[in-house]
């Protein structure tokens, strides 16, 4: 942590943390973009990305040895440090599927609205962010079981001088928030029909705070613990909270992305990811250095079927 900087200290800071060796993966060169939309060579988009016809992707990956996730470099799921991707997202990735016989995990850097549509064109095999799983996304693409559960916190000057607590303290106030473009912040935003600003990533965020374009930036409270705690002075992350949208709970978790024909890569990860999941001090073992406690560990009860359908009545 960085002195001279007074930080709010959320549920989310009294963690355990791990302090082992890194979980460091290789990164893929981060040009290009996606505008050529070219194909990985192990995986791939439309037929050649397909489970049909015996010649699925995860025999293809196990053949040779590697698998590319595309990543947003949100920390603490997954960003680049020192040219390598780490985070708890990718730690989780080699940790699985090594155990799949894929060895080695590289990482292609876009934008976190094109993650979904990259994964689609063939330009990655997985997406390794922490994605929330919403029915919208689920439409598109194939989300393994939760695997981190998480909360919103609003990222204030220090002081908080707006008093700030939900997303409900921007209804009718005059003040803005800022959230990232196509994180489920920027929905509650626009179901409580709030004045917001949208960035690309969460230094955008950090930085329309701290130029005054924004009263406060919302995104999930681990991330902005991870900021604050590392790399930000003179801010203060509130309380994590659970935002209520007419009256529901939008309790909710992450999960690795997986193209939908990609059925067998798919079944095997959440069959290793299971295992993990039932066995906290392994859990911890893996994603604990990054800021991650038992209370991300998503609860039995909730599946990527119930987030999918949008139906949380179960959860609440």
């Amino acid at each position: 942590m960085q002195m001279g900087r007074t930080t709010h200290r959320s549920t989310h800071d009294r963690r355990t943390f791990f302090r082992g060796t890194g979980l460091v993966l290789s990164a893929a060169a981060l040009g290009g973009g996606l505008a050529a939309c070219s194909r990985t060579s192990t995986g791939g988009g439309g037929e050649s990305g397909s489970d049909e016809g015996g010649d699925d992707l995860l025999s293809r990956l196990q053949e040779a040895g590697t698998i590319t996730v595309g990543f947003a470099g949100e920390a603490p799921y997954s960003f680049e440090e020192g040219g390598e991707v780490i985070g708890a997202t990718v730690a989780l990735h080699r940790e699985i599927f090594g155990e799949l016989g894929i060895d080695t995990v590289e990482g292609k850097l876009t934008d976190w609205g094109s993650l979904i549509p990259g994964l689609n064109a063939g330009q990655f095999d997985a997406v390794s962010a922490g994605m929330s799983i919403l029915p919208d996304r689920c439409a598109q693409a194939a989300f393994s079981e939760p695997e981190f559960q998480y909360t919103t916190a609003l990222m204030v000057p220090v002081g908080n001088p707006e008093g700030l607590e939900t997303m409900d303290s921007f209804v009718d106030s005059g003040l803005t928030v800022a959230t990232m473009a196509g994180a489920v912040e920027s929905d509650y935003v626009a179901a409580l029909e709030l004045d917001s600003i949208e960035v690309g990533g969460p230094q955008d965020g950090v930085d329309a705070l701290k130029s005054g374009n924004a009263d406060a930036f919302a995104l999930t409270a681990i991330s902005l613990n991870y900021l604050a705690d590392n790399t930000v002075d003179d801010v203060e992350v509130t309380e994590s909270f659970v935002q209520e949208i007419d009256g529901v709970k939008q309790v909710g978790a992450g999960g690795t992305v997986f193209r939908q024909e990609d059925t067998s890569l798919l079944d095997a990860y959440n069959e290793k990811l299971a295992e993990i999941i039932a066995d906290p001090e392994r859990y911890l073992s893996i994603v604990g250095e990054f800021g991650f406690g038992e209370q991300e560990l998503p609860p039995e009860e909730m599946t990527a079927e119930i987030l999918c359908s949008g139906d949380l009545s179960s959860l609440q």
